[in-house]
């Protein structure tokens, strides 16, 4: 039987945020703002280590910093570095339930194993069939929770593909797959924190190379915000057979009270990242309801068919109207959004998919 390591493992080591906090910078948007060539939601992945950062965004990092771009990278085989505590100020401390990410753990490999074993079970067979949307799907197989924790159309559509009658006869069949040794196969993909790291140690070592082939100088820290000029609107690289299209997006968004946004249109447009999904829109905040660090005048792009990550943004459907939250995650795991203005707790977790939709970027006026 394998032996499972269920602590959740970062995959790239780096200083950003001790350098941030050094500068006095509290707020990752106030960050964001001094990047052109980063949006806010790709630059809180890498701070978390949940993504690998390009040469040329950590020399962005180092210019907006003050430090030498190789001073961001972590030795994960440095004496006495220890991937957990470095972890934990982003992330928290090890998981309060280890039981309950376990279980998490072997779910993500049955899944996996299932689709394995059938050709037939694609992603859009899943989504078309079963109800799985893509996003649903990743964060099951990445783990993110335990069955008991995923709604109840989540849970019917995983009994149908395993034939079970019910929740404790699904979980059931998973842990005699695991106890027979037939997630064996596929438990490294989930849970091997080694495997991480050895990512970690391939990509940072090619990231020296390239960065010490020419980085440029190291230039002071950039001045205080009052100070800092708006960037422009960002447009993510294209590929060359593409670079001559610019896709504008309609720009929603009217405030109503009580930190609400109607979807009604505005007539401006915003330029959509590469990564934008074929659905996504721009949206005016209108009120800083997150606090000054994300004006009202920014404009987010909202990729519906994207679901947020934990150190982003999401926009949740109430009613008719729309509001922003700020996302982070309890010590049980659970994915939470937040607003300031008003005083906001939403639990993510319990809110239907298509009610939750990510931002990609922000742009500032």
């Amino acid at each position: 039987m394998t032996t499972i390591d269920y602590h959740r493992t970062l995959v790239f080591p780096n200083r950003i945020r001790k350098f941030r906090k050094q500068l006095n910078i509290g707020s990752l948007l106030e960050l964001s703002e001094r990047l052109s060539g980063i949006t806010y939601i790709r630059l809180s992945k890498i701070e978390r280590g949940e993504i690998f950062a390009r040469a040329d965004e950590l020399r962005d990092l180092g210019r907006a910093l003050g430090v030498d771009p190789v001073e961001l990278l972590i030795d994960v085989d440095a004496p006495g570095f220890d991937v957990a505590a470095w972890a934990e100020p982003l992330h928290g401390p090890a998981p309060a339930d280890p039981e309950g990410e376990l279980r998490a753990v072997l779910l993500a490999a049955a899944l996996r194993a299932r689709r394995g074993g059938d050709p037939a079970l694609t992603i859009a067979v899943l989504e078309s069939e079963y109800g799985i949307a893509p996003v649903v799907l990743s964060r099951i197989e990445n783990a993110l929770k335990p069955l008991e924790r995923w709604n109840e159309d989540v849970r019917a559509a995983l009994r149908r593909l395993f034939g079970a009658p019910d929740d404790k006869a699904l979980m059931a069949e998973v842990e005699a797959l695991h106890a027979a040794g037939d997630l064996d196969a596929v438990l490294p993909m989930v849970a091997n924190p080694e495997i991480r790291l050895t990512k970690s140690r391939t990509r940072i070592a090619a990231l020296k190379d390239e960065l010490s082939g020419g980085a440029p100088e190291v230039a002071a820290p950039v001045a205080a915000r009052a100070t800092i000029p708006t960037p422009a609107p960002k447009i993510e690289p294209m590929a060359p057979d593409h670079a001559a299209t610019l896709r504008l997006l309609p720009v929603l968004g009217t405030p109503l009270p009580g930190g609400l946004i109607a979807p009604t249109p505005t007539g401006a447009e915003v330029e959509a990242p590469r990564s934008a999904g074929p659905r996504a829109y721009g949206l005016r905040l209108g009120r800083p309801t997150l606090g000054a660090g994300l004006p009202g005048r920014a404009t987010l792009v909202v990729d519906p068919d994207r679901y947020p990550a934990t150190g982003g943004l999401a926009v949740v459907r109430e009613g008719e109207a729309l509001r922003v939250l700020s996302v982070a995650a309890d010590r049980n795991g659970r994915m939470l959004g937040y607003s300031q203005s008003p005083d906001l707790e939403v639990i993510l977790d319990t809110l239907a998919p298509a009610d939750v939709a990510a931002v990609l970027s922000a742009v500032f006026e």
